[in-house]
């Protein structure tokens, strides 16, 4: 329960409250959330952990809106967006979530600035103002040397740049990651990670990050481990487990 004596400030951008997620498989009723709880400061760099089948992309869906939850609430920067019909969901999505993928997501046949620019296009942006949206997330991710290249002319690693220029062109509220090193080696995965610690830390990105990777893990401010839906602990950087 938020303090009401508190400055709005002090208010999470993200609030996961008795949060439950059920699926349902055959005859059988899947549990994947439990009444879990979450709380995410405005500017923090969070790692959700967890073995296969935790429910921590299922976490990381519904805060972004791309799920429902069976039961509880999830409020992002003040919304509760359970309540949201599907069409409101999307204009929110748009609005505040920038989504970054194991496997980038690129269309082919574009050049990297045209990947980059495809979440303005449902914006009431110009042409010319899109264009200066591109070139920033470009130059914040070290790519405006490679904007008329296509994803296969791009290494793994200068995909994933283009993945996350996309996801911040818009200037979202929240960064997700469903495990944004997962497909790359481990240099292409440091300088990653790097660049999310960079907008975290320069920008002021709120980041939530799932992994399975210790290392990866590492470079977040808090982890959280989840186990069979529930959360099980949260581990400060530097801090004793």
């Amino acid at each position: 329960m938020t303090d009401s004596n508190a400055s709005t400030n002090d208010a999470p951008i993200v609030s996961v409250r008795k949060v439950e997620k059920t699926f349902r498989r055959g005859g059988e009723e899947i549990r994947v959330l439990d009444a879990l709880d979450l709380d995410v400061p405005k500017g923090e760099f969070l790692a959700l952990m967890g073995p296969s089948g935790s429910g921590k992309t299922t976490l990381l869906n519904l805060i972004g809106g791309l799920d429902q939850p069976t039961g509880g609430s999830v409020v992002v920067a003040g919304e509760h967006i359970e309540d949201l019909s599907s069409r409101e969901l999307a204009d929110w999505r748009a609005e505040n979530i920038g989504f970054v993928f194991q496997f980038y997501n690129l269309l082919p046949v574009l050049s990297a600035a045209r990947n980059v620019e495809l979440p303005l296009l449902l914006t009431s942006l110009s042409r010319a103002e899109r264009k200066r949206h591109v070139a920033v997330a470009l130059e914040a991710v070290g790519l405006s040397h490679r904007a008329s290249h296509t994803p296969r002319t791009l290494s793994g690693g200068e995909q994933q740049r283009v993945g996350i220029a996309r996801a911040i062109v818009t200037d979202p509220t929240l960064l997700l990651c469903d495990e944004p090193t997962g497909d790359l080696d481990r240099k292409s995965g440091d300088e990653i990670l790097s660049l999310l610690q960079a907008l975290n830390r320069d920008q002021g990105k709120t980041i939530i990050m799932v992994t399975h990777d210790p290392h990866a893990s590492a470079r977040a401010a808090r982890t959280v481990h989840l186990e069979k839906g529930q959360l099980v602990s949260s581990v400060v950087a530097g801090a004793m487990a």
